[in-house]
């Protein structure tokens, strides 16, 4: 577990090794997300960087337009889940 100290204007280093397991370098951006009285700190990613993130091998990409019949077909309860 680390720790560190808030100053008056609310500012806190974080230790070495958190920057380290986030992959953080001077310049970087980070998030606060709370949860359950809980604050996890994430490294902020530019949507570049999450580009292909969910795609999986063998699945095809989906274009906009067959996103946008899937939502609208969910919306109305009409969805083939054997496609």
């Amino acid at each position: 577990m680390y720790e560190s100290t808030v100053t008056v204007k609310g500012q806190t280093t974080l230790p070495r090794d958190v920057r380290a397991a986030l992959g953080l370098t001077s310049g970087d951006k980070v998030r606060y997300l709370i949860l359950d009285g809980e604050v996890r700190v994430l490294k902020a990613r530019s949507v570049e960087e999450l580009r292909g993130i969910l795609s999986r091998s063998g699945q095809k990409p989906v274009s906009l337009e067959e996103m946008d019949q899937a939502i609208s077909a969910g919306a109305t309860g009409s969805v083939d889940l054997d496609k």
